[in-house]
């Protein structure tokens, strides 16, 4: 039997998603770009990409463990790194004063707020 997801799981699912998204539009704007550092933030996206990715991919197949509790714990822990990469991400854009980035820098904050609230959610509920 499926565990139902709650809203701030599927929020942070969403959320990942676009920010995957997002992320894999912006490495082609990035390498197109050029320069040191928009290589840099180029390399900083695939990694973003990646980790929303796992991310969402973790919490999708939750419901698969034996373990809710010790899943919720592996999931929260996925969505704190998440958070904190976007977090990282977008303070390095705003720094790069590309107005294409503006979508990331907006993206990567929702996105960390919402794998924060799993995390939340998930220390909440294992309490």
């Amino acid at each position: 039997m499926a565990r139902q997801m709650t809203s701030p799981v599927q929020q942070c699912i969403d959320m990942c998603n676009q920010c995957h998204d997002m992320s894999e539009r912006m490495i082609t704007h990035c390498m197109e770009t050029g320069g040191d550092q928009m290589v840099r933030i180029g390399n900083m996206m695939i990694s973003c990409a990646d980790m929303c990715r796992m991310c969402a991919d973790m919490l999708m197949r939750s419901s698969s463990m034996k373990s809710d509790r010790d899943m919720m714990r592996m999931c929260a822990r996925m969505c704190e790194l998440c958070a904190d990469m976007c977090r990282m991400g977008s303070e390095m854009f705003q720094k790069a004063k590309d107005p294409r980035l503006t979508e990331a820098v907006d993206m990567m904050k929702r996105c960390a707020d919402a794998c924060r609230a799993v995390t939340e959610d998930a220390m909440t509920r294992s309490a």
